[in-house]
């Protein structure tokens, strides 16, 4: 069974910086595709960033390039994501997700899902 858990997430001020970094058990973690997406409050779910299974392709939303990188570590099965210079409206819930292959923005072609960690920034 698959399972993926975030953790990191926490309260900064704005301009500051936060690593979040998702665990992964019960898949074979070097196949899949992961990728971050956020939730705010009356928002839908958007996509943050994704990693390919070699880590050497990444894809990023346009609200977080240049301040987000993704990366992975296959041996210790993580997908980490950090974001500096952080901005109030980056304040939401963060979800790690796995995919099988495909780098996509897509939430509906991920597989698995974490359970998601609150960031809150503040100015």
């Amino acid at each position: 069974q698959v399972r993926l858990v975030e953790s990191g997430g926490g309260l900064v001020q704005a301009g500051g910086s936060l690593r979040l970094s998702c665990a992964a058990s019960g898949l074979s973690f070097s196949t899949y595709t992961m990728g971050w997406f956020r939730q705010a409050p009356g928002k839908e779910r958007e996509f943050v960033a994704a990693v390919t299974r070699s880590g050497t392709s990444t894809s990023y939303a346009d609200s977080v390039k240049g301040r987000f990188t993704i990366s992975r570590d296959n041996a210790k099965k993580t997908v980490d994501l950090q974001m500096n210079s952080l901005k109030p409206e980056d304040t939401a819930v963060y979800y790690c997700a796995a995919n099988l292959i495909f780098l996509s923005a897509l939430p509906s072609e991920y597989d698995a899902w974490g359970q998601g960690t609150q960031v809150t920034v503040f100015s």
